[in-house]
């Protein structure tokens, strides 16, 4: 099962609709079964109401973010599960639909197919995944360890400390990467670290000011955390089956021609029609989720 989220216009500008639906062909030739792909329909959030400076839609590519509903449109004619988000965004929707999916038996493994670092909290053993596809690297859980220095479970945390410019939360003063991996390795969560510095392991560097600097800021610490993590409470489907990808719709040859990119019709119908060979064949398919 693929999962994919696209975050990202006729004169009207429409190469990245094209650019995505090539990936997402890519995806469902190279075997995806299942997939589905969220988007951020509108770059505010209910996150925007908790934290006044967390990103907005300021500076983003007019000429870009104009291409949003009209890709939403193309993947659906494209026969894809599309979850444009409003409330929420469209990496709780990735997080909330690989968490779902992992709990249901007949799925193999879920690939989240973003390199995005907030997805990395998802990330289960080697059930649930991350996939960078620019770089071709396929993270699990130890990947994150390596990658980030803490497993999946902190990456909230660390983010709350560390900050993200791009979420617009900075952090917490004096803590960077590599002093929130040693903090975060020995104690996973903010409230797992003790008040009193002295007690902290002694492989921790510089323990008085950044114990000093987080209980000072401790509310915005906590803040930041809420900002970081994913919701999972999201409605993305009933059953994995929703997202079996069984072809492209009526309209799409309609859809491609529109995108001038009528070769996308054609690789659509040529893999519905293997498809069909292999269920026939008793092929038992392969199932992932991921992000554009």
């Amino acid at each position: 099962m693929i999962l994919c989220a696209d975050t990202g216009g006729t004169s009207q500008e429409i190469g990245a609709v094209r650019g995505v639906l090539g990936s997402i062909l890519t995806m469902i030739e190279g075997g995806a079964t299942h997939i589905g792909v969220a988007t951020d329909h509108v770059i505010e959030s209910f996150r925007n109401d908790l934290y006044p400076g967390y990103k907005t839609g300021e500076g983003v590519d007019a000429a870009l973010f104009s291409q949003f509903p009209i890709l939403e449109k193309a993947l659906q004619s494209m026969g894809v599960l599309v979850w444009p988000m409003v409330k929420f965004e469209a990496d709780d929707a990735l997080a909330s639909a690989a968490a779902k999916a992992a709990k249901d038996k007949r799925v193999r493994q879920v690939i989240i197919c973003t390199p995005d670092k907030d997805l990395s909290q998802c990330v289960l053993t080697s059930r649930v995944v991350q996939l960078d596809r620019r770089r071709e690297v396929l993270r699990d859980e130890s990947g994150v360890v390596a990658k980030f220095g803490i497993k999946p479970c902190s990456i909230a945390d660390y983010l709350a400390v560390v900050g993200d410019t791009a979420d617009g939360y900075p952090g917490i003063s004096g803590w960077g990467a590599k002093a929130a991996a040693a903090v975060l390795s020995r104690y996973p969560h903010l409230e797992d670290i003790p008040k009193d510095w002295r007690r902290w392991h002694p492989s921790v560097r510089r323990a008085r000011p950044l114990a000093e600097a987080l209980f000072a800021a401790w509310d915005d610490a906590v803040l930041f955390r809420t900002l970081a993590t994913l919701r999972l409470d999201v409605p993305v489907f009933k059953s994995i089956d929703d997202l079996r990808w069984k072809g492209p719709g009526k309209d799409f040859k309609r859809t491609s021609e529109g995108l001038k990119a009528p070769n996308l019709f054609k690789r659509a119908l040529a893999r519905k029609a293997s498809l069909t060979i292999q269920l026939r064949s008793g092929w038992p398919g392969k199932q992932l989720l991921g992000s554009s």
